[in-house]
């Protein structure tokens, strides 16, 4: 098609890319039509709980390997997966994408609804479902990929392609640091990633010039008692007594400690204490998530559920051998986009979408992300995360008209539109990379 200088002009002048979209989106579009679908489906078929995720490596190992140019390693934090792609001299960009399923049985509804079981890494035979669209991340990534290896002639530097592991145990990204992720492989300068956003409208996006997700601590406590029987409790020192004193003093740190405008989040996940209706157990035990927008506050909640648990102890008359043991078992920091490159990338993939395509971040929950280990500030490497629209126009609707509201991630009926999240983050990806790895302008 001949295309006039008024013509392109028009186009500029609307804010406009002078084509529909971009050639690179045409072909993932294409190339979901053609097998990436059918990809995706798969994947959503047979979902892998964190670090078990051994068919899902194995597929994603070998669809790497059918890239041109990509050399791959396994087995990298577990069962991660590395594919290396290298173009001649320039920066190296890391794209990320994250393969673990929830223990969650699914009722989507899908034709394509998980029925898979498997055993978890405390033994437990557990449904698994992909409830958080991990399944999208990695379809997106082989799509993303692809047309880098078809675009050679547009950038210079490389490329790594990273299939992580146990995103939802908060353990994956670590594992792979220190399994030499930034030591047997070239360092990269950016780290990219996204995530579909299932109340987010498909072929949209959204970056943050700051925080994009909190952190997250889970923090078990453990409070010891004396035991005794149920109908002689000043026999005994009653640990159910006190963790229920602690579940209500908790929430005194976020509406009376904390900062207003300063987000904070403390909940109490499970509770398990007991045997029987008439004894006083020995121990009580809480679960808790904690999530906080910056590492002060994230330090002053941790610090202060160790206070709170000694001082119901104490109050309580246990003696100083006896006091709750407060663990830190899985820890997140907040996942932040680099202000400037979050600014100069949300340009270019504004250039590949639209610039209605990339609407304003809005900080909806406290989700976290363990994408932040890849970009710390003791690494030195520039992080950009973005969410991704998965939801049908026709969803947000019904919603709004007071119909079923759309399911939430980690739910049994979450769902996501797989096509357009799958060719949205990719062409948000391709973009991203091409701008990061353009050679220099004469």
């Amino acid at each position: 098609m001949r295309i006039t200088i008024p013509a392109v002009l028009a186009a500029v002048l609307a804010g406009q890319p002078a084509l529909a979209e971009t050639d690179y989106a045409t072909a993932i579009r294409a190339d979901y039509k053609k097998d990436l679908g059918a990809m995706w489906e798969d994947f959503h078929r047979n979902p892998e709980l964190s670090f078990r995720e051994d068919r899902t490596a194995g597929k994603m190992a070998a669809a790497l390997r059918a890239v041109p140019g990509v050399v791959v390693t396994e087995k990298v934090g577990g069962t991660g997966v590395v594919g290396v792609l290298k173009n001649g001299a320039g920066p190296t960009v890391l794209i990320r994408a994250d393969m673990d399923g929830l223990p969650v049985e699914e009722r989507s509804g899908l034709p394509m609804a998980s029925k898979a079981r498997q055993v978890d890494i405390d033994g437990v035979e557990k449904p698994v479902m992909h409830a958080c669209g991990h399944d999208t991340h990695i379809t997106g990534l082989i799509a993303t990929a692809r047309q880098l290896a078809a675009m050679k002639d547009r950038w210079s530097g490389t490329v790594l392609f990273v299939v992580q592991p146990a995103e939802e145990r908060i353990g994956g990204a670590i594992a792979m640091v220190k399994d030499g992720l930034y030591t047997r492989f070239p360092k990269p300068d950016y780290a990219l990633a996204f995530h579909v956003d299932a109340s987010r409208l498909a072929g949209t996006v959204s970056a943050a010039e700051g925080t994009q997700y909190s952190s997250a601590d889970a923090v078990d406590v453990i409070f010891p008692g004396v035991g005794a029987h149920g109908a002689a409790p000043h026999m005994g020192k009653d640990p159910v007594y006190m963790a229920s004193q602690m579940v209500i003093a908790l929430q005194g740190l976020i509406s009376r400690e904390r900062p207003p405008l300063d987000p904070g989040v403390i909940t109490v996940g499970s509770f398990h204490a007991g045997s029987k209706h008439n004894i006083i157990s020995e121990e009580a035990k809480l679960e808790l998530t904690v999530r906080a927008n910056n590492q002060t506050e994230r330090d002053r909640l941790i610090d202060g559920i160790r206070r709170i648990a000694s001082g119901i102890a104490t109050l309580n008359g246990m003696p100083k051998d006896k006091m709750p043991v407060v663990n830190v078992v899985e820890s997140t920091p907040v996942t932040a986009n680099y202000p400037a490159l979050a600014r100069q990338l949300n340009a270019a993939v504004a250039q590949a979408l639209g610039p209605d395509k990339v609407t304003p971040f809005e900080q909806k929950t406290m989700g976290a992300e363990d994408f932040a280990y890849f970009v710390t500030p003791d690494t030195g490497v520039k992080g950009y995360y973005i969410a991704v629209g998965g939801a049908e126009q026709a969803w947000l609707d019904a919603e709004k008209a007071g119909g079923a509201p759309i399911a939430s991630h980690h739910s049994p009926l979450f769902k996501i539109s797989p096509e357009p999240a799958v060719v949205t983050g990719a062409t948000a990806m391709t973009a991203a990379a091409l701008e990061l790895l353009a050679p220099p302008r004469s």
